[in-house]
Formats: structure tokens, sequence, C-alpha cells
């Protein structure tokens, strides 16, 4: 399968973010709203320039997580598979996005009994799917992924730093999987090749959350070059494709990433 998509949904940020959104260092600096929902819009402007149909649901201040929509829903072929996020804050997310998917015509489906899954843990290769068996995805809900796209080979593999498998790596181009320099890195690419359905191609960045990037219809939106990882952008010059730097360090702050904020619908 060919990693084009004809649409995609968005979600606004909530109010409540800032102080509410969960975040796996809450020592740090508090998010600014301001500057948060500017560097959404640039990624909502980057995304609109790159899929035909594009679909922004409105914010819910009572769930200060739910711009990061990719963690509802996995999307392969027309159904979409609706998570239970593993952590339970996160769980009212998902009926705005079931009835995103009704609207556009996808089937869903929905994991069942103690079940749990990010969205942020599952890569889709085009051939195949790995997911990380994290403190947000467990082995039933990656069967039940398996059940419900029983086309595709599901390989797990544990998540040994960080939030998601996808905190580490993502798709950068067909067969091309962009993957961080960590120890948690390193095993999970040594999982891929060892047990993974077909050969990929690596594209090693220096910093985990430069591994985070979108391929969309061609391009390639990855972290940008200014004072935000400019070792990881670099590494994406040699690419032949057409590229686009985006920076989201508001995000970044409440362990959000580029994947984070969408869901790529074929």
């Amino acid at each position: 399968m060919a990693l084009t998509y004809s649409k995609v949904v968005l979600r606004e940020i909530p109010s409540s973010l800032p102080g509410a959104a969960l975040r796996q260092c809450p020592s740090g600096r508090i998010p600014d709203l301001e500057r948060a929902r500017e560097q959404h819009r640039r990624y909502e402007e980057v995304i609109r320039s790159l899929v035909p149909e594009v679909h922004i649901l409105p914010a819910d201040d009572t769930l200060p997580d739910c711009c990061f929509v990719e963690d509802t829903v996995v999307v392969c072929g027309g159904t979409a598979l609706i998570t239970i996020p593993g952590h339970p804050s996160r769980r009212g997310e998902t009926q705005a996005i079931k009835e995103a998917m009704q609207r556009l015509g996808l089937k869903t489906v929905e994991l069942v009994g103690g079940a749990t899954m990010d969205g942020g843990d599952v890569l889709f290769t085009g051939r195949e799917f790995f997911v990380g068996l994290s403190t947000r995805t467990n082995q039933e809900g990656l069967s039940q992924l398996s059940a419900t796209f029983p086309g595709y080979p599901v390989t797990g593999m544990p998540v040994m730093e960080g939030l998601h498998l996808k905190s580490f790596c993502s798709m950068a181009g067909p067969d091309l999987i962009c993957i961080g320099s960590s120890k948690a890195a390193c095993a999970g690419r040594e999982v891929m090749e060892r047990e993974g359905h077909h050969k990929y191609t690596y594209l090693v960045v220096p910093d985990d959350i430069g591994a985070n990037c979108l391929y969309i219809n061609g391009t390639v939106v990855h972290v940008g070059n200014g004072d935000t990882f400019p070792m990881s952008a670099a590494v994406f010059e040699q690419l032949p494709c057409k590229r686009i730097a985006l920076s989201t360090p508001e995000l970044n702050l409440v362990d959000g990433a580029l994947t984070c904020c969408s869901v790529l619908i074929p």
C-alpha cells in the first residue's frame, strides 16, 4: 500500500492544554497557549498544502490532550480502529474521532475489554504494522489490531524509553524508516530488522524526537533547522524528495510531535 492520503483530520488546541495536558517531565516549562496555537496553525497550513481534504474538529477544554488525535484511531484502507487510550484521562477523546471517521465514510471498529492502545505506538509501513508495547499500549491492543487488519503482519516490540514507538521512529518515505540514535531506538531497529516481514532502509538522526516526521504524498515534513534539533534537521537534507521543515516546540513540551496532531486517511 502506497503512503498516499486524500483526507486528514486535525483538532484545535484546547485552552486547558498548558496547565493540564499530560507530560513525562512535569517540572519543565509550561507551554505558551498562543504560541502553541500559532505553531498548530502553521502545521495546518502545511498539511493543507499536501492533502486535498482537511477536516478540523473543535477543541474540548475538558480534554486537554485532544489535539493529539493520532492516539485515538488507527486508519488503514477503509477501516478506522478506534482505540482505548492507555491513560484514563484521554479516553473521552475517542467519541468525536469515531463520529468524524463515520462521517468520512470509514468503517469503524472499536477496541474492547482490557485492550489499550495509543496510535502513537503504531507504525504502519505500507506493508506491515510495528506496534510498541508501552505504558499506553498492551498485548491485547496489539492482538485486536491484528484481528482488525488481517491482511498485514503485526510485530510487537517493547518501548524501553519515551512515551511511544513513534517517539523514536516514523516513516520518511516508501520503505524508509527514520529512526533516532538512543539505546531504545537502536533496540527497536534490531527488532524491526530481525522480526519484520520486509526489508527497509533506515535514515538515522541524532535526536529521537527528530525521527518523528510525516511522509505525505511524496513530501517529508520534518523538524525545523533553526534552534530546534538542527543536527537532525540537517540529516533530512540528503533526501531527494520535497521537504518542509516545521517546528512545534510548545507542543513538544507536552510530549507532542509531528505525527501526533493528524489522522491521515488514504
